[in-house]
């Protein structure tokens, strides 16, 4: 059975979906670096005048990356609860998950070279 579709339904769910964010950057080593370098990145976009289209990559990069971080924290979270004590199946399940967050990164570093960079290299 499905609950009707209400605002205030949809309202708790974006509440809930709120904390599960600030979770994950309160408990997240990385969620915390990540969340720095949203921030930084941010800054020198607005500092270099991006372009509607530059923003555009930046956007989707840091989307890509805190979309990869937070499925894996949900991930390890599963995971410690599935298996409190070591099982080898579990480390190898959450370090995969760990290198979707990886191959995030680094495609997200590589598109804040491609926009970011010229501008850099422009100003000096």
């Amino acid at each position: 059975m499905t609950t009707p579709f209400t605002f205030t339904g949809r309202i708790r769910s974006v509440r809930f979906a709120l904390q599960g964010l600030r979770l994950m950057i309160a408990s997240q080593r990385n969620a915390q670096l990540h969340f720095a370098a949203t921030l930084a990145v941010v800054a020198a976009g607005l500092a270099l005048r991006l372009s509607r289209d530059e923003w555009c990559w930046i956007v989707v990069a840091c989307v890509g990356v805190w979309t990869a971080e937070a499925l894996n924290t949900a991930f390890e979270f599963l995971c410690d609860v599935a298996s409190p004590d070591f099982h080898p199946a579990v480390k190898n399940a959450k370090d995969v998950a760990a290198g979707a967050v990886l191959l995030a990164a680094i495609g997200a570093a590589v598109i804040g070279l491609l926009v970011l960079g010229p501008h850099v290299v422009d100003r000096f």
